[in-house]
């Protein structure tokens, strides 16, 4: 058996409790599957990141991963009129996103990008205030 390959830039893997894996189109929010999603995106501006929503994922941890290039990741402030948090990263780094907790994308430059979370349940809401 010859196993196909899989282009990671035009499909998601979605990987389900019972072992199975499967290539799906990519989706920012979830199936209600109860997969995991590793997707890697190719960006080139700040609308390839939806810079200007923040984005939420309820029921998983995110792990977003730097492949090329480099971005800045920014977290939501906990409290009204607070600043934002920004990791930045560069190529071969990743973060951590907490469940449940909003965050963004801004590039620094071009860049490959991976994710891998439980998208079941995301939210994408507009972020006020955009320059």
């Amino acid at each position: 058996m010859t196993a196909p390959t899989i282009d990671l830039f035009a499909s998601a893997l979605l990987f389900h409790s019972d072992g199975d894996v499967r290539a799906v189109e990519r989706r920012m929010t979830g199936s209600g599957s109860g997969a995991w999603q590793i997707a890697a995106f190719h960006v080139e501006t700040d609308a390839d990141v939806h810079a200007d929503h923040w984005e939420m994922h309820p029921r998983a941890e995110e792990a977003v991963c730097c492949l090329t290039g480099g971005v800045r990741l920014y977290f939501r402030p906990d409290v009204p009129g607070g600043a934002e948090e920004m990791v930045r990263l560069r190529a071969g780094a990743a973060v951590i996103v907490p469940r449940g907790r909003w965050h963004r994308l801004e590039l620094d430059a071009p860049s490959d990008l991976m994710s891998i979370t439980l998208r079941d349940g995301t939210r994408l809401e507009r972020r006020t205030g955009t320059r």
